[in-house]
């Protein structure tokens, strides 16, 4: 089963797509390679998303992840 959401990869490796008429930053490491249904993921600015019949969903923020250095 393919992803109806349209997805694209700019040379920085920064994943962006269409979630309704928006353009949104879907992650960078966070972002599931190859996405599959069921994948869940939070971005690095908090935002969750889940594959749900094959489109990326939003389903809602959170406070960011912790970066450790």
């Amino acid at each position: 089963m393919g992803i109806k959401t349209r997805i694209w990869m700019t040379g920085s490796l920064d994943w962006f797509g269409y979630i309704g008429e928006e353009e949104m930053f879907l992650g960078h490491r966070s972002f599931p390679n190859p996405p599959e249904e069921g994948d869940e993921w939070t971005t690095e600015v908090g935002d969750m998303f889940k594959i749900i019949d094959g489109e990326i969903t939003l389903v809602g923020k959170t406070t960011p992840p912790q970066k450790y250095w």
